[in-house]
């Protein structure tokens, strides 16, 4: 059975041009924010608002490994016990750890230079909570979890999923521009013979008819030099 490469092409055309712009923008998402939170470091808040990728199991089953969560800076009288918050550790092995974790208690401060409130976390997956914070080391409250960063995470966290979501698509996308290139250079080139072709003809079909318009003025020339020598020959 003899393929037409040319109709295959011709039918794979839309399934491959919206697997191509899906490709595309998967991979530029995930440069997006691969580039944010490596220039950031998570530590600069855009009108309010910060992307933090969960990598610890505290949290499960709420937010699982991978997890990318929107967190808004908020003032501390708007957070209540059950609130998830983000937070720099300052002490023992929190110290300079971004923690997300759940507030079980609020409390005034009683010495307002350390801050006006004590505040106390626990991960929900954990059987001790961690060590007090203050509110100027809170860098918001949790919104919520986005899926689709945290799928786009749960991609690039894995090889076999990077290696056939991202790795495997584009090969076969540069593969299939280098053959359609190909087919077109091939078409192409066709085209240009066939145009030299008719060219050819035309200029060949041209020659002839000017050939043979030549030959006719040159008849009715000799016809006009016969007639000419004619009358010559009856006026002597």
């Amino acid at each position: 059975m003899i393929i037409d490469l040319k109709k295959l092409l011709k039918i794979l055309k839309i399934p491959y041009v919206i697997i191509k712009f899906f490709l595309w923008i998967t991979v530029i998402s995930l440069l997006a924010i691969t580039l944010t939170q490596r220039i950031s470091n998570n530590t600069k808040a855009v009108a309010g608002f910060r992307i933090f990728t969960v990598v610890t199991e505290s949290m499960v089953p709420v937010y699982n490994v991978g997890d990318a969560i929107l967190v808004e800076q908020m003032d501390i009288e708007k957070l209540h016990v059950g609130d998830d918050i983000t937070y720099l550790g300052a002490v023992d092995s929190f110290k300079d750890r971004i923690v997300t974790h759940r507030i079980i208690s609020i409390e005034p401060s009683e010495n307002p230079e350390n801050g006006k409130y004590v505040i106390q976390t626990q991960g929900v997956a954990n059987d001790e909570p961690d060590p007090k914070i203050n509110e100027t080391q809170i860098f918001g409250k949790v919104l919520y979890k986005i899926k689709i960063i945290s799928k786009l995470n749960g991609v690039i966290g894995n090889l076999y999923s990077m290696y056939f979501i991202i790795i495997v698509p584009m090969a076969l996308m540069i593969f299939f521009d280098f053959i359609i290139q190909r087919k077109q250079d091939e078409d192409d080139e066709i085209d240009e013979d066939d145009n030299k072709q008719k060219k050819n003809l035309k200029d060949d079909e041209d020659t002839e008819e000017i050939n043979k318009e030549k030959a006719k003025k040159e008849k009715r020339k000799s016809r006009r030099n016969k007639r000419r020598n004619k009358r010559k020959k009856d006026n002597l």
